[in-house]
């Protein structure tokens, strides 16, 4: 049997956390929803976000026998995770900043933590770093901008180097930086321009591979997927509202492999 992995983000970040799955799990069935009548997430309230991600998940799932969810978004996923799994009886994955692997991985000690203005603000995350990271010193920046720019990238696939440049402004001249949190689903999308800025950085680290092995873990267990079975079941993506730019979203899913995007009647 090949589960049926939901992934959902307010826009299309969520991608790098399917790519890193998919990489894990080809013959996999996918869906993924943007919810982009409410894009961006990072700085909607947190009661928004959990009533909004009930209705997303509960929608998909009465037409789907979903195996799993992933909430491909960090400013979700520090609210949304115990109201879905006390609601649901599939797993359901959350991404985080991956605040351990940094702490564990810098050398200087001086970590940056590259994030929304909702994650960087959330008690959850400052108790990930008490936990993991107390004696680094963690300079965050909360940006909405930032994901807006990466949205445009894969429309246009086209960087503005310049916004980027005043977004992480604060880190250029930090020489002892050593690592970075790409803590959006987002960011890793530009990760080789924000290479370019911020040359003192060794590591960038996203959650991508973390969340691929956990997937793999928990469906393994359940379901004892067996590669050589091929699923015959179509990828399909999902948005929250037709926009103009409907038919360009619907051919930049399609180069990530899923079949058709339709609007999700809610």
């Amino acid at each position: 049997m090949k589960p049926t992995i939901l992934l959902y983000d307010s826009g299309m970040g969520g991608l790098t956390i399917y790519d890193a799955i998919r990489q894990s799990l080809p013959d996999a069935h996918y869906l993924y929803c943007f919810d982009n009548a409410y894009f961006p997430y990072s700085e909607k309230t947190e009661d928004f976000l959990i009533q909004r991600a009930e209705l997303i998940v509960q929608t998909i799932a009465r037409n789907y026998p979903l195996d799993m969810v992933v909430v491909a978004c960090n400013t979700a996923s520090t609210v949304v995770l115990p109201t879905l799994r006390e609601k649901f009886s599939f797993h359901v994955v959350g991404t985080v900043p991956a605040i351990k692997p940094a702490a564990a991985i810098s050398k200087t000690g001086k970590i940056g933590l590259l994030a929304t203005k909702g994650t960087v603000n959330r008690q959850y995350v400052s108790d990930l770093i008490q936990t993991y990271a107390s004696h680094h010193q963690i300079e965050k920046i909360g940006t909405t901008d930032l994901v807006e720019l990466v949205e445009e990238k894969q429309q246009t696939g086209f960087v503005d180097m310049q916004r980027l440049k005043e977004i992480i402004l604060p880190w250029r001249d930090e020489m002892d930086l050593d690592t970075v949190i790409l803590g959006c689903t987002h960011f890793p999308l530009v990760k080789e321009e924000l290479m370019q800025l911020l040359p003192q950085v060794k590591y960038f680290i996203d959650p991508g591979n973390g969340i691929a092995k956990r997937v793999v873990t928990l469906l393994s267990n359940e379901l004892k997927l067996n590669n050589s079975e091929k699923v015959d079941k179509y990828n399909q993506a999902f948005c929250t509202k037709r926009t103009e730019d409907f038919e360009q979203r619907k051919n930049v899913m399609k180069n990530w492999q899923f079949e058709n995007l339709t609007v999700l009647d809610l």
